[in-house]
């Protein structure tokens, strides 16, 4: 089997490929152009790659034989996953090889920065003696702040934790058995850290709900001399901001090695401000760390073309042909109602339920419905990189555990599936799904134990409301007001003049002045958007 080596990796992980009798391994000395590499990867059955190599669309087209990408390092941005799996193509990448690096990286910045090291080095070389001027404070004792506890946030408060320091995190999706089990405490959101650290360190992924996070407001309820340590993603930063923060002593110091325009701008307003610790992205780069994700990717990859096993896969698990399309339909209907349900839940739920009852116990293999159910809970979140092979240790990362059962009670429906979500042994959301005379017709037929009947898509408006007249007439007057199209409804009461679940699917999401118009009226509570 061929396996090329488009880009630099460890000399180990390439020995470790030559030394099995199996592979023929090409090494490509230099960045190849795409037009050349299509010729190359005709004959080939793996690519190995870090972020320079493209594994576009056409080159997937143009590699009939190819089995296997893998890319050395976590980005995946350089491979058309989407492609990769129309074409059957399984690609893994190396999320372990970093992590202790990065964590390394912010913690040794977080001390630096306490210590003015950068500066009063700086100082000393310009033949200066200012002892004075570079008067630290010591970490011990002082409360360190971790937002997002995935395995670097993680990796972070261990080291935190051995220095002395109190740490408290705020992750959606860490709950207080896991909290308890690393030594933190669990901030129940992000002010809460604001308002309580010495020091904040970042450790999340770009979303909508982290982008810009750390901004105006965020740093103004925080503590008088805050430090910053964002080794993550440079776009949850506003940068002005910051700025801003740290010319008026709000904040302290910073120290970044992420930026929201890479490279750094040479006039970029954070090279002249004295308070600031600046690194190029130096968060994987470490001899350690290239090592690592080099023998890793050999490994995966070996143990891919040799056994045929899965690790570390971005996209989908291998089914056979046959049980796929039974358990497609189901795979789509269940995404659509984890993402529901992460929506609805609050953030420290940690059990989710999961009833096939109807023909869907009849299936031969749930485990890949199940397994999509988890991704669109654990997506609809703050975790962009969980896929249908990882989400069950994600979820289990995350204090969530699972429960499957296969239903024999009758059911209304010919197909059911049904998933409840729990904050310890409190129920606090559940819904229930099925098939309207084709698999390619999903619907959501029950939310919080109310029937209903939701197109599990677009952008869903949901209401509690006192059952009373005119209550639909109000909503649909506020809603051509504001220029906002209804293209389906569902209403459910527990009784005549009770209490009444209204669900609209919107053509556009609502925006503010609707909601709060809405929410002013004395009969109307709990109105939430979901977005599927």
């Amino acid at each position: 089997m061929n396996v090329l080596v488009c880009d630099p990796i460890s000399p180990k992980g390439i020995a470790l490929l030559q030394q099995r009798p199996e592979f023929k391994v090409t090494v490509l000395k230099a960045k190849t152009p795409e037009a050349e590499l299509l010729n190359i990867v005709k004959d080939v059955h793996a690519m190995i790659v870090r972020s320079e190599t493209k594994v576009t669309k056409k080159v997937l087209e143009a590699a009939p034989n190819l089995k296997v990408v893998g890319r050395a390092g976590v980005g995946i941005d350089n491979v058309d996953v989407e492609a990769a799996t129309q074409r059957g193509v399984v690609v893994m990448n190396t999320p372990g090889g970093n992590t202790v690096t990065t964590a390394e990286l912010s913690f040794f910045m977080l001390g630096a920065l306490a210590r003015h090291i950068a500066a009063a080095h700086g100082s000393m070389v310009a033949g200066k003696w200012d002892r004075k001027l570079y008067q630290g404070a010591e970490v011990a004792g002082k409360t360190l702040g971790v937002l997002g506890m995935g395995r670097i946030g993680g990796e972070v408060a261990k080291r935190a934790l051995a220095f002395g320091m109190r740490v408290i995190a705020y992750d959606p999706y860490l709950t207080e058995a896991r909290a308890r089990q690393l030594g933190v405490e669990l901030a129940p959101d992000p002010d809460a850290i604001y308002r309580a650290a010495d020091f904040i360190t970042v450790h999340m992924p770009v979303t909508d709900q982290t982008r810009g996070m750390l901004n105006a407001e965020a740093f103004a309820r925080m503590k008088p001399g805050v430090r910053i340590v964002n080794c993550a993603r440079g776009e949850i930063v506003e940068e002005q901001d910051l700025i801003a923060a740290l010319q008026s002593g709000k904040v302290a110091g910073a120290a970044l090695d992420v930026f929201a325009t890479e490279p750094l701008p040479a006039d970029h307003p954070y090279r002249k401000l004295p308070n600031v610790l600046l690194t190029p992205h130096l968060g994987a780069s470490t001899n350690e760390a290239q090592e690592k994700c080099g023998i890793e990717v050999a490994e995966i990859i070996a143990a891919y073309l040799l056994t045929g096993e899965v690790r570390n896969a971005v996209n989908l698990p291998f089914l056979d042909a046959k049980t796929y399309e039974q358990v497609k339909p189901y795979m789509s209907l269940g995404d659509k109602m984890g993402k529901l349900l992460r929506q609805l839940a609050p953030s420290n739920a940690d059990r989710i339920y999961i009833t096939y009852g109807g023909k869907a116990r009849e299936l031969p293999n749930v485990d890949p419905i199940t397994r999509a159910i988890l991704q669109g809970f654990l997506q609809a979140g703050a975790l962009q990189d969980v896929n249908n092979v990882n989400v069950r240790a994600a979820a289990a990362a995350a204090g969530i555990t699972v429960e499957e059962k296969k239903s024999d009670e009758p059911v209304t429906f010919n197909e059911w599936l049904h998933v409840t979500v729990f904050s310890g042994d409190q129920k606090v959301v559940s819904a229930g799904g099925t098939f309207f005379g084709s698999p390619n017709n999903p619907r959501i037929v029950r939310l919080f134990s109310l029937p209903v009947e939701i197109h599990p898509e677009g952008v869903l408006f949901l209401m509690n409301n006192k059952d009373r007249p005119g209550i639909v007439g109000y909503i649909g007057t506020v809603m051509g007001k504001h220029k906002i199209n209804i293209a389906n409804m569902s209403l459910s009461r527990d009784a005549e003049g009770g209490k009444a679940l209204t669900v609209l699917t919107l053509d556009s999401v609502p925006p503010t002045a609707l909601l709060d118009e809405i929410q002013k009226d004395p009969d109307i509570s709990n109105v939430r958007v979901v977005k599927l």
